[in-house]
C-alpha cells in the first residue's frame, strides 16, 4: 500500500499502532482480507502491492494478549470518492458514527497516511482548518462598486477586465479525460449542498417575488440539463470553481492573485465564466435595470476576449444551467437581504429564460430579464 507514492513500513506501523493503544505493539502478521492465500505474509518488510480499498488483517501482540485490528482505506473513483477530501469526509464520518450503534464493529481510531509514509492519527480530532498565507491587494468587487456608484468606464477597468478572462484562457487550456469527474461536477451542480437544490432549499418561504413551485420548476428544469450535459464529459478542464470577483485580489494594474478555490480541479469551463460573469449583469441591474454602459461594456470584452483566445463556441451550448445557478446566489434574500424586488425578479426571468434556452445568446442578454413564464 502506497501513500503519494511512498511505502510505507512495517516500523511505521507498528509506531502508529502503539500510539493508539498507548503501549508497545508487536506485529505478529499482516495480509490482506480476502486474499486466497490462507498463509499470512510475516515476513514482508514493507507493506505493499495490495492497494487502496483493500481491507488488512493486522494481528498483534500487546503486552501479554493479542488483538487482531482491520486497517481499511477506499478506493477512490466514482460514487462521489473521487477526491481525497470525499473520501477524507467518509472515514471521519465513520469513526464519528459506529461506536454510536449498538452491535456496530467498534472503530479504534481514524488516521492518515503522510507523504514521508508515516501514519498519523486523527481520532480525537473534532475540527478540521486550514492555514494560508496572507496576501495584500484590493478585492476586485470594489472595481464594480466604485463602477455602480460613479457609472464612469476606465482604461483600467478594460485592462483588469482583459487579464481576468485571459487567465481563464490559460486555466482551462489544461484538459482532462477523467470522465466520471465531469459527471460528478454536473450532479454536484445540481445536488450539492452549495449547487442549485442547496441554494433553492435556502430560500426561505413564503416569499413576494418567487413561490415554492416556482423553486421547484427551476429544479426541475437543472435536471433536464444534467442529462444533456452528460454528452459533453470531453470538455473536463481545469477549473478555480468558485471565480468571482470577491476571491480576487488585484496588486497592480493587471496583477492579481485568487483565493478559495473549491469544489475540485476539473469540471466545466462554464462554472468558472458564469461566476465572473454573472456579475456584471448583477451589478449592472442594480444600477441601470438592464445590462447596459460601463458592464456591458465588460460583460462584452471578458466574452470576446475568451472566446477570440478559445474558440469555444460550444461553451454557451452548455452554460445555461451554470448561470442559473450563480443568478440564484446573487438572488437570494441569504445573501443579498437589501436587494430590490425588481433586481430579484428580473434575475429569476433570467434562470427560467436561460434554462428554455438551446444556447446562450449573448447578444440578447436582456431579453432573457423578461417576464416569459
Amino acid at each position: 500500500m502506497r501513500s503519494n507514492g511512498e511505502v510505507f513500513s512495517r516500523g511505521n506501523l507498528r509506531k502508529y499502532l502503539s500510539s493508539v493503544f498507548n503501549e508497545r505493539v508487536e506485529i505478529l502478521s499482516i495480509k490482506p482480507i480476502g486474499n486466497s492465500t490462507e498463509e499470512a505474509d510475516e515476513h514482508v518488510a514493507d507493506i505493499k502491492g495490495w492497494g487502496y480499498g483493500i481491507p488488512i488483517l493486522i494481528k498483534l501482540k500487546i503486552g501479554e494478549y493479542t488483538k487482531s485490528v482491520v486497517l481499511s482505506t477506499m478506493r477512490p473513483g466514482g460514487f462521489g470518492h473521487d477526491h481525497f477530501s470525499d473520501r477524507a469526509a467518509i472515514l471521519l464520518w465513520q469513526h464519528s458514527t459506529f461506536n454510536k450503534l449498538k452491535h456496530h464493529v467498534k472503530s479504534l481510531d481514524v488516521g492518515a497516511f503522510t507523504s514521508e509514509g508515516q501514519l498519523k492519527t486523527l481520532g480525537n480530532c473534532t475540527e478540521f482548518f486550514i492555514l494560508t498565507e496572507f496576501l495584500e491587494g484590493k478585492p476586485y468587487h470594489m472595481d464594480l462598486d466604485r463602477l455602480k456608484a460613479t457609472k464612469r468606464l476606465t482604461e483600467l477597468d478594460k485592462i483588469r477586465c482583459r487579464a481576468l478572462s485571459s487567465y481563464l484562457v490559460e486555466l482551462h487550456a489544461i484538459k482532462s479525460e477523467e470522465k466520471p469527474l465531469y459527471i460528478r461536477r454536473i450532479r454536484d451542480l445540481l445536488g450539492h449542498g452549495e449547487g442549485i437544490m442547496g441554494l433553492t432549499d435556502s430560500y426561505p418561504t413564503p416569499l413576494d417575488y418567487v413561490d415554492t413551485s416556482s423553486l421547484a420548476e427551476i429544479e426541475k428544469r437543472c435536471v433536464d440539463w444534467k442529462w444533456k450535459l452528460k454528452d459533453f464529459s470531453q470538455r473536463l478542464s481545469q477549473v478555480h470553481g468558485d471565480y468571482h470577483p470577491w476571491n480576487i485580489l488585484f496588486s497592480g494594474d493587471d496583477d492579481f492573485l485568487v483565493l478559495d478555490r473549491s469544489r475540485g480541479e476539473w469540471g466545466e469551463p462554464a462554472d468558472d465564466l458564469s461566476a465572473m460573469t454573472i456579475n456584471y449583469l448583477f451589478y449592472s441591474l442594480q444600477t441601470y435595470g438592464r445590462l447596459a454602459e460601463a458592464f456591458e461594456t465588460l460583460f462584452n470584452l471578458f466574452w470576446s476576449q475568451y472566446l477570440d483566445k478559445t474558440g469555444d463556441e460550444e461553451v454557451l451550448r452548455v452554460i445555461p444551467p451554470f448561470f442559473a445557478w450563480r443568478a440564484l446566489v446573487v438572488a437570494s434574500p441569504i445573501w443579498y437581504p437589501n436587494l430590490p424586488i425588481s433586481v430579484r425578479t428580473k434575475l429569476l426571468n433570467f434562470i427560467f429564460n436561460v434554462l428554455e434556452s438551446d444556447s446562450f445568446d449573448l447578444k440578447e442578454v436582456n431579453s432573457y430579464f423578461l417576464r416569459s413564464r
